[in-house]
């Protein structure tokens, strides 16, 4: 290949690049519109999907004319249009910026919940960092606290049950990592932070067979034994209940064909203020 060519290839893909940046990040010429035939425009973009355009319209309204009505719709309108996009941190940005500038508005509860979702919606996997999970359960809540009868607040109540799942799901993996490390009492620090800080969660059953195995690692059969009788008092029918009984009966610490859940209902409620008090 020439280097020509080359040369010639290499302005071609730098013309390419260009030309896509420049769909994605779209800007205005400033030309001085009407504030409504600008809102207009950007109203069409949205409704066309064509976010990033759209956003870049409502932008402009507030450019061209801060002290408008018309410039308070356009900041929450750009913020929607942003989180549309995927362009999160815009969104809480233009969303802070409308709550910080207009607290008592009717659209304030939207625009708490709008930055509640720019967070949910950038939750990672249990293998992540989790610092966006928490802004997430934070914002969800302040939504819930802020406005407990809005519908904003029923969605946020469901989201934040999945969110304290999610957050569950990551003790639960550290957890697992530190006893295939045969890190046990770390481990159990992790399985306590389960049953501690999210107890309605659906990691519960596991968090207790786990605490179960780390115990009889160690050779603490009797905290073992406990945590097996809580386990089967709440979840007598659960499969996690059914491996910590056969972890038990197999090790002699419990006799085969006596339910553990049913030993001693004063021990169930010791071990029980004792894992979750």
């Amino acid at each position: 290949m020439t280097l020509a060519v080359r040369a010639g290839l290499f302005t071609a893909i730098l013309m390419l690049a260009s030309a896509c940046g420049s769909t994605s990040e779209p800007e205005l010429e400033y030309v001085e519109q009407p504030v409504e035939m600008l809102y207009n425009e950007g109203f069409e973009h949205l409704e066309r999907r064509d976010y990033n355009r759209a956003a870049a319209y409502f932008d402009e309204v507030e450019r061209q004319h801060p002290f408008s009505e018309w410039a308070r719709r356009s900041m929450l309108m750009a913020a929607f249009a942003n989180y549309q996009a995927n362009k999160y941190e815009e969104a809480i940005s233009d969303a802070e910026r409308f709550i910080a500038l207009h607290p008592g508005n009717a659209s304030a509860p939207y625009a708490y919940y709008l930055i509640a979702l720019s967070h949910y919606e950038r939750i990672f996997d249990v293998g992540r960092d989790q610092s966006t999970t928490r802004n997430a359960l934070d914002s969800l809540q302040q939504v819930v606290r802020r406005y407990p009868d809005s519908p904003y607040a029923m969605d946020a109540r469901v989201k934040i049950d999945m969110t304290r799942d999610h957050l569950a799901g990551k003790e639960m993996s550290v957890g697992r990592w530190y006893m295939r490390s045969g890190y046990y009492l770390a481990a159990i620090n992790r399985y306590q932070n389960v049953l501690r800080d999210y107890p309605t969660t659906s990691h519960v059953p596991e968090a207790l067979h786990r605490l179960v195995e780390s115990y009889v690692a160690l050779g603490v059969d009797t905290e073992a034994r406990q945590v097996a009788a809580v386990l089967g008092y709440n979840y007598p029918g659960s499969d996690w209940y059914q491996n910590s009984y056969d972890l038990l009966t197999s090790r002699g610490i419990a006799i085969e064909g006596e339910g553990l859940e049913e030993q001693d209902p004063s021990l169930i409620r010791r071990a029980m203020d004792r894992i979750f008090g």
